[in-house]
């Protein structure tokens, strides 16, 4: 699809005019400047016509600091890869330096530029974008993000200027994959290797990546949507308010993935906030794969492989299911292997396996091993849905199934069916007395 780049300096509305775009909160919106760092993605339709959309970091020109330096070379990517920019500006402040030689950047390209002067919200303030006359953007258009204003009118002209594209595949063809853990593990530079080229921003500050960032990528006829996603901290360590909301975010785009990686750092021992981390995973429902990374600057022996594994397993019990991965995320050790291995999981995610299969794998069970009472009968089990797996059993009582029979039925389908990487939800259903339906 064609793409369309939100560029501007700090604090103009971009975010707020990406979120008002696609019509849902997708991008970090605060009015703390320069929240937005990566380039952040979204799909459109507008009379017929589908594009991507892109919101970018505040750029400041010249600016030498490590942070704007990054932030400007991601937007220049954005920018050389669009169809058409967006170039936003702030009519209530007025014209700027910055502006300026924004303005002069992109003239020198051959992309056709549209002018949003932001926060005009009344039909009076629309004179004062005149003086942006003087940046030479031939389009320009009186805009209010907050209240919606001169949006149709916007939406219009892009997709009137936007070449004519074929059919392209919905996301629903693809296996999205969350990239999760702590901060400075080395999650932007696993994507980073895994699509073959920066799409997120790298830097040793931790924190750097605020919001989700989503890159596509094909291996072997299979599509992979990745997303980056902020480090997420203990609380009481998110005091600003862009790391609180990037916690949110990555909770929301974990919820919305079918599999997460869960980056560990293999410089570091397994913490507590590691496990929280998984724990977010594993409440969601996702499959997951656990992967250490910087495995390259261990020192090795003869057992540090499975004397990490075995620390691994003590912290995260609750994610026993989950496969173990060594890589090198900068130097690229073994993560070409990742694809073989979350294109499996997500097999294992999607199986579904027979009502027959099930009651006959019942029969060959032993309940009473799992400790359910005697006087409990377990009719039959059914699966009633895939990603994550989901099985119904069906018993003579009304009364709750205890943990423990739970966990036992688990492992005992588990070491049947396998269901590698993904967590196995048991529900429970009981016959009413004196009747032969079911609840």
């Amino acid at each position: 699809m064609p793409l369309v780049a939100i560029i501007g300096r700090p604090n103009v509305g971009k975010s707020t005019i990406f979120n008002r775009l696609i019509g849902r909160r997708r991008a970090i919106v605060s009015d703390e400047p320069g929240i937005t760092r990566d380039r952040i993605y979204g799909t459109l339709d507008w009379s017929g016509v589908s594009f991507e959309i892109v919101d970018t970091g505040g750029i400041i020109p010249g600016a030498e600091s490590e942070i704007p330096q990054k932030i400007f070379e991601q937007a220049r990517v954005a920018i050389e890869a669009a169809s058409l920019v967006l170039f936003v500006v702030d009519a209530r402040a007025g014209r700027t330096t910055g502006d300026e030689e924004m303005a002069g950047l992109l003239r020198r390209t051959d992309r056709p530029v549209f002018l949003l002067a932001n926060k005009i919200d009344t039909t009076r303030q629309e004179a004062e974008i005149g003086e942006f006359a003087r940046l030479a953007i031939e389009k320009m258009f009186p805009v209010s993000a907050e209240h919606g204003r001169g949006f149709t009118e916007v939406l219009d002209d892009i997709a009137a200027a936007l070449p004519e594209t074929p059919e392209y595949q919905t996301d629903a063809d693809e296996i999205k994959v969350a990239i999760i853990g702590r901060p400075n593990a080395g999650k932007s530079t696993l994507l980073n290797m895994l699509v073959g080229e920066e799409r997120s921003m790298v830097s040793p500050v931790a924190g750097t990546t605020r919001d989700a960032v989503d890159s596509v990528i094909e291996r072997a006829g299979v599509r992979f949507r990745f997303i980056d996603t902020a480090g997420i901290r203990r609380k009481g360590r998110t005091d600003e308010t862009a790391e609180k909301l990037s916690v949110i975010m990555a909770r929301k785009h974990l919820g919305l993935s079918d599999l997460a990686i869960l980056l560990v750092d293999g410089e570091r021992s397994i913490a507590s906030i590691d496990a929280t981390i998984g724990g977010y995973a594993h409440e969601a429902g996702r499959s997951v794969l656990i992967v250490v990374n910087k495995w390259d600057l261990v020192e090795k022996s003869p057992t540090i492989t499975a004397d990490f594994e075995r620390k691994i397993r003590e912290r995260l019990k609750f994610l026993e299911y989950a496969p173990i991965h060594f890589v090198s995320a900068k130097t690229g050790q073994r993560v070409d292997k990742l694809y073989g291995i979350l294109e499996e999981i997500y097999e294992h995610r999607q199986r579904r396996v027979g009502t027959g299969e099930l009651n006959q794998f019942l029969k060959e069970v032993s309940m009473e091993r799992g400790g359910l009472p005697s006087e409990v009968k377990v009719r039959y089990i059914a699966q009633v849905r895939t990603g994550p797996p989901t099985f119904v059993v069906f018993s003579n009582t009304m009364r709750k199934l205890h943990f423990s029979f739970e966990r036992f039925l688990i492992n005992q389908i588990r070491r049947r069916f396998s269901f590698e990487g993904s967590p196995i939800i048991i529900k429970h259903r009981a016959r009413k007395r004196g009747s032969g339906g079911r609840r």
